[in-house]
């Protein structure tokens, strides 16, 4: 994940990334698992310790014209390590990125002996609260397998109920030691939100909900692309505040057993960068 260096200048801009891979501090192993965890077959950024990052800046971003390198063959489920750490987590997540964008993906822990293992149990290194936008699934995006990644994902990352369920679970009773807030430039759902407050427009019943959800985040500093690029970020940075701010979610927090960060991902050029 790439920190962004220079002011957003409209949607369609690429957000220039430097800097290396920064340190971030281990988070504490997991804890034990719980009955309610056990009965349901789960078994085996501010805060934690997280310092925002850098996804490895030395990989050009390829033309889609480019024909996709032969997969790298994926480990077996003998084979295959689980990171179990925040820090861990990231950089994982990080060389996924980095394959994904350069076109070297490989796909990995989609095999017979990996869905066999997986029947007995789940124990995802990380979980994506992301949008539902089509371009941006994050098995694809972070170019991970089954059994990887628990996601999430809701219209512009807006927690309801059920939402904030999901994240708790993964967190309490799974110990996901990382959990991400994936924004992602020309978000919809941003859009729909920003357009509302200028117009005074009503958007259908459930819509609405979404786009009040989002208006609290609305930088009215700037306009045009600049405001939907602006609120994006925002809208990711809010979605954390209300995270780190449960109280269970804090709990864990302060014993260093997860670490909650915020990013965006770049549809111009497919990377993933941290946000302060």
């Amino acid at each position: 994940m790439n920190p962004d260096a220079a002011p957003h200048r409209g949607e369609d801009a690429e957000a220039t990334a430097t800097g290396a891979d920064a340190p971030i501090s281990h988070a504490k192993p997991r804890g034990r698992r719980s009955l309610l965890r056990a009965a349901l077959a789960g078994t085996a950024v501010l805060g934690g310790g997280i310092a925002v990052g850098a996804f490895p800046a030395d990989a050009e971003t390829v033309s889609r014209s480019t024909p996709t390198p032969t997969p790298t063959p994926t480990p077996s489920a003998a084979t295959r390590t689980r990171p179990s750490t925040a820090d861990e987590a990231l950089k994982e997540l990080s060389k996924g990125n980095r394959r994904w964008r350069t076109l070297h993906q490989q796909h990995p822990h989609e095999g017979a002996a990996v869905r066999k293992a997986l029947t007995t149990g789940q124990e995802p290194f990380a979980l994506i609260l992301g949008c539902i936008d089509s371009r941006v699934p994050p098995e694809l995006v972070f170019d991970q397998g089954l059994g990887d990644l628990m996601t999430v994902r809701s219209a512009g990352e807006v927690l309801d109920e059920s939402v904030f369920g999901s994240v708790k679970y993964g967190v309490l009773e799974l110990d996901i030691p990382l959990v991400v807030v994936l924004g992602h430039q020309s978000c919809g759902a941003v859009k729909a939100a920003v357009s509302a407050d200028q117009t005074g427009e009503k958007l259908p019943s459930h819509i609405q909900f979404i786009a009040d959800e989002i208006a609290p985040a609305i930088d009215h500093s700037v306009t045009g692309d600049a405001r939907i690029a602006a609120t994006i970020d925002a809208n990711v940075r809010l979605v954390r505040s209300k995270l780190v701010a449960d109280p269970d979610i804090a709990a864990k927090l302060k014993a260093d057993e997860v670490a909650v960060v915020g990013a965006r991902y770049d549809l111009t050029t497919q990377r993933v960068h941290l946000l302060k």
